[in-house]
């Protein structure tokens, strides 16, 4: 089953994309590098609750 999951910046903490997570592969929070556009660059993006 998919489920959708929000990403934020760990930068500055603002959430800006969403995305689908295959929960039965997985379980760890998922973590991208993603472009901040309060931050104005390239930063990771982690899964928030």
């Amino acid at each position: 089953m998919r489920k959708k999951v929000v990403l934020g910046c760990t930068e500055c903490g603002s959430r800006n994309y969403t995305t689908m997570k295959s929960t039965s592969n997985t379980a760890d929070r998922l973590e991208m590098k993603k472009f901040c556009g309060v931050c104005n660059a390239h930063t990771n993006h982690r899964e928030t609750k």
